[in-house]
């Protein structure tokens, strides 16, 4: 039997150290490292540790060390093939050491920077040198969090300590531009949360250490404060966000796993690589869970507004028929179940909880497709909707977080050749009948929300014309009619207004309209896209097109997103 694929987001801790660690300092040195791994862990529970790092000699293999004696998950990065990276181990039990560590380690090697090759890496220079500097340029748009063990001093060592610490907070790499590193290899900038250990180096050449020797401290963009056990603010929120989507995922496993679903299947190409397996299977949670939660948002939508035709309905009742206390005391208790209603969606977050799993499983999405088609994407450009919800909602910010990990592992041994071009043409798009993929699914959201909004309207054009009946009724004949006649009319000239606005309300708060204007612009870019694709001279412009349709798609799925937040349920509608 397979073990089960661990979809849970991780903590990813990139590491950055000096090689020449003082030895006097270093129990003291691994007491720090040890406890700052165990206070993450108590503080996230539910979300698994991961460490970064290339295991060069030094703090590198001192803090993998502490990380694999707590159980913590490693990977590592090789800035070239292991037999060329070994070859600046000069002392043979560091390279021993350096090869057990590897040897319960996940490994990537990364690719040649842009301009690098084989031939020019082999020597000590400018083409080696950028290699690390790539190093740690992955290393530090992989992690959510950098543990740096720095002197604190600034260095002109190309991809040394001192400038990966520097790109992690400014996004600079002095001697390297970002274009120059290898495609699909950096993410999106998005973190700059340091965890900074003042540690001496033993090739000083008669400098001194900027902060005190094991000083501890947190370094971000906006400046330093003093460590303590808790990860600050708005980080720990960000990673308590990625904690919850854990959570739910095991809430509710034996339900996720009862409805399986997968991109793949029995027309694919091949087996799933492992690694994009397991970034189907997250797909699939962060899938189930925004249906689900999106169920929930659903049926309080519809009670609250249920709830307030019920309280529109009784204080009619109350003012033109009956005066009697029940009518207040429905109303009362109309209002009073209402209210539960919101403190429940609020306290459990199924609005938040719908669009940001929904945002979750379209990056997913996207990354998949682009991994098995072979799309290269631009360094620091792998989401085209981070920029965008950066800027208008930093409450998002824990999806980017997840999407930087997305990118960590790669099947080193997996091909995207042309059947599998073909095969993420037809499933993400559609095939050339326009039936299944993307194409199809907005076509048949345009429909069925088309339809709603249309009865919405033709609801309230007979709520409008039954006013106006009533009213002439009344104006005519009204004096011929019994009491209880004229009562009844009255009740239905007001049930019905109320009706139609409250439907209306209804429909404003789903946003059909907005989501018809989205639904057809996004079955437009897909149909462009198909036509554009038959018309590709090559697989390479066809990669570009599906680049450019990840981009676009990430970008209005953005706007859906910010749209619905927008709208939040609120409980004080219903006393209006």
């Amino acid at each position: 039997m397979t073990a089960p694929i661990d979809t849970r987001m991780r903590l990813n801790i990139g590491l950055t150290a000096h090689r020449d660690l003082v030895a006097a300092e270093e129990p003291d040195l691994r007491v720090i490292v040890r406890e700052f791994l165990q206070n993450l862990r108590a503080q996230f529970p539910s979300l698994p540790l991961r460490l970064i790092s290339a295991l060069a000699e030094g703090g590198d293999q001192l803090v993998a060390e502490e990380a694999l004696a707590l159980g913590i998950e490693l990977m590592v990065p090789l800035p070239m093939p292991q037999a060329e990276y070994e070859r600046d181990f000069a002392d043979a039990q560091v390279l021993a050491r350096f090869r057990r560590l590897l040897a319960q380690a996940q490994v990537r090697v990364l690719p040649l920077a842009t301009g690098n090759t084989a031939d020019a890496i082999a020597t000590r220079g400018p083409a080696r040198n950028r290699q690390y500097a790539q190093l740690g340029m992955f290393v530090s748009s992989h992690c959510q969090l950098l543990l740096a063990l720095w002197d604190g001093q600034p260095s002109s060592a190309t991809g040394g300590t001192a400038q990966v610490v520097d790109f992690h907070l400014h996004d600079l790499m002095p001697d390297f531009r970002i274009d120059q590193a290898a495609p699909n290899l950096l993410a999106d900038d998005e973190s700059d949360l340091i965890f900074h250990i003042s540690v001496s180096r033993r090739l000083q050449n008669g400098r001194t250490p900027r902060q005190p020797p094991l000083r501890t401290r947190w370094l971000t963009l906006a400046g330093e404060s003093e460590a303590t056990a808790a990860v600050p603010e708005p980080y720990r929120t960000v990673f308590g966000q990625l904690e919850t989507f854990n959570a739910d995922a095991e809430r509710y496993a034996a339900a996720i796993d009862a409805a399986p679903s997968s991109l793949f299947d029995a027309a694919s190409p091949g087996t799933a690589p492992a690694r994009i397996a397991v970034l189907d299977r997250q797909l699939h949670a962060a899938d189930w869970l925004a249906i689900h939660f999106q169920k929930q948002v659903r049926r309080s939508l519809f009670w609250t507004h249920a709830i307030a035709l019920g309280m529109g309905a009784s204080f009619i009742f109350f003012s033109d028929i009956a005066t009697d206390r029940w009518c207040l005391f429905a109303f009362l208790g109309l209002f009073l179940v209402g209210l539960v209603i919101h403190l429940v969606g609020d306290r459990r977050q199924w609005q938040r909880k719908y669009l940001d799993y929904r945002g979750l499983a379209e990056g997913l999405r996207v990354q998949i497709y682009w991994r098995l088609a072979g799309v290269e994407v631009p360094p620091n450009s792998s989401l085209g909707y981070d920029g965008f919800l950066q800027k208008q909602d930093v409450d998002l910010s824990w999806i980017r977080h997840a999407m930087r990990g997305s990118g960590l592992l790669h099947d080193d041994d997996f091909v995207a050749n042309a059947h599998w071009l073909a095969w993420v043409i037809a499933h993400w798009i559609g095939d050339d009948d326009g039936k299944g993929g993307q194409l199809d699914y907005f076509r048949r959201g345009t429909a069925r929300r088309g339809h709603a909004y249309h009865r919405t309207e033709r609801l309230g054009r007979l709520a409008f014309a039954a006013g106006l009946l009533g009213a002439g009724v009344l104006l005519v004949g009204g004096e011929r009619l019994p009491a209880s006649a004229q009562n009844a009319l009255v009740v239905v000239m007001g049930l019905l207004p109320l009706l139609a606005g409250i439907r209306e309300a209804y429909t404003f708060k789903r946003a059909d309209k907005e989501l018809i204007k989205q639904f057809r612009f996004m079955s437009r870019l897909f149909e462009s896209s198909r036509a554009r694709l038959r018309l590709a001279k090559s697989d390479a412009e066809s990669r570009q097109l599906l680049f450019s349709l990840g981009r676009a798609s990430l970008e209005e799925h953005a706007e859906w997103m910010l749209l619905h937040r927008e709208r939040p349920l609120e409980h004080a509608q219903l006393a209006g």
